[in-house]
């Protein structure tokens, strides 16, 4: 029998980050002994005093559909959290909660992107923004940088990249998988660049903004006045909140953009999970010191990761300041053989220590950037210098 699937899903790449972990538990489920560090997860549970607004919303009743956009008080909680923490004042008419920030993002990508628009993607870029970006049958356009930049790119990469048809950009900081964090001053940079294309639009994903670390301040986009009108922030609670199966994501900005995302919501998920959203309203209202304790535990594992894997040769490694990743270049392993296995490229070379070292990474040729692996720390202590061990010995 045929099997005649769209051309717009056949288009469509696998999830990298997910395809590695479906193989690794593939592998677990053949009895092998795989440590993951492919998953943004965090590995805490979700803290209690979530839990408990979340039982009380059990108690009180909640279970009937919920508004599309969100429950109204939940989104006046946000425009609270975005002021607080953002210094961005939008009204309840810009806010729309989704399941996860990855449907917030591609209800933008939706909205704004006709068939032909180019979109730059700035790498390294979370792997499902390039195929969001197909999805809508848009040009992704990768504007890369590297680990001498601290995977940065610069105000003129950003001006040579800009077309006609350029529609929207793409920013990610703290940024997955690199975890760099853009100051307020590079950002104002590349906005000059685009204070000259009144056209273009910005989606600035923040899913990260409390997961950073030496005093570094994350700072956001729509903050800069001349942008303020061009840009949609994207945020959730999975990562700083550990609360990834709870599926909460949000976006503050332009009304018109928040209306257009509203509509396509309502075809194809309609409202958010009505207990995790009363949940949201105590997480996003909530001290951001409530949730340093994993905040240090992520930043005592960053410290240990680097070290560790600085003392492997031919590994490069910068020093991540946000999110819960390291993205080490492992390009001198290309053109070599490992075990009798060649290395042609980073996907080889995930798939090697998949298979040779037992532990599950990334590679970076889904984020834009294919002479690194994307290694995450969300993981036990244990685990890691476990991982960090059979990573030296496979490749020594």
């Amino acid at each position: 029998m045929s099997q005649p699937l769209s051309e717009r899903i056949k288009s469509l790449p696998a999830s990298a980050t997910l395809a590695m972990a479906a193989k690794a538990r593939e592998l677990k489920n053949e009895g092998k002994d795989i440590i993951g560090l492919s998953l943004g997860e965090p590995d805490f549970n979700t803290p209690e005093f979530i839990k408990e607004a979340a039982i009380e919303a059990i108690e009180a009743d909640y279970n009937s559909y919920t508004p599309v956009d969100g429950y109204a008080d939940l989104k006046e909680a946000i425009c609270t959290k975005f002021k607080r923490d953002n210094g961005l004042a939008y009204k309840t008419s810009q806010i729309v909660v989704s399941t996860g920030a990855k449907q917030s993002i591609a209800n933008v990508v939706q909205v704004l992107v006709n068939p032909g628009d180019d979109v730059l993607l700035v790498a390294p870029f979370w792997v499902s923004y390039s195929a969001m970006v197909t999805l809508a049958e848009g040009n992704p356009i990768e504007i890369r940088s590297g680990i001498e930049t601290d995977f940065k790119i610069t105000p003129e990469q950003l001006e040579a990249a800009i077309t006609p048809k350029t529609k929207l950009v793409m920013l990610n900081s703290p940024n997955n998988p690199s975890g760099s964090v853009y100051s307020k001053e590079e950002y104002e940079a590349l906005a000059v660049v685009l204070e000259k294309h009144p056209t273009i639009f910005v989606m600035s994903d923040e899913i990260y903004e409390h997961i950073n670390y030496d005093g570094v301040t994350p700072f956001s986009f729509a903050a800069i006045p001349s942008m303020y009108a061009r840009t949609v922030t994207v945020n959730g609670l999975a990562k700083a909140f550990a609360m990834t199966g709870w599926r909460i994501g949000y976006l503050g900005g332009p009304e018109w953009i928040a209306k257009a995302c509203t509509k396509m919501q309502g075809q194809v998920t309609s409202g958010t999970n009505c207990i995790a959203q009363r949940a949201a309203i105590t997480a996003v209202l909530a001290p951001i010191g409530k949730i340093k304790y994993m905040v240090d535990e992520f930043d005592f594992r960053r410290k240990r990761i680097i070290d560790l894997l600085q003392d492997i040769e031919g590994f490069e490694v910068n020093v991540p300041k946000g999110a819960f990743y390291v993205f080490p270049d492992i390009s001198s392993f290309f053109e070599k053989k490992l075990r009798g296995k060649l290395i042609e490229n980073s996907s080889d070379f995930a798939m090697f220590l998949l298979e040779e070292a037992n532990v599950a990474t990334v590679t970076g040729d889904a984020f834009g950037c294919p002479n690194n692996i994307r290694i995450s720390y969300a993981a036990s202590l244990e685990d890691i210098e476990e991982a960090v061990r059979r990573i030296k010995e496979a490749v020594s």
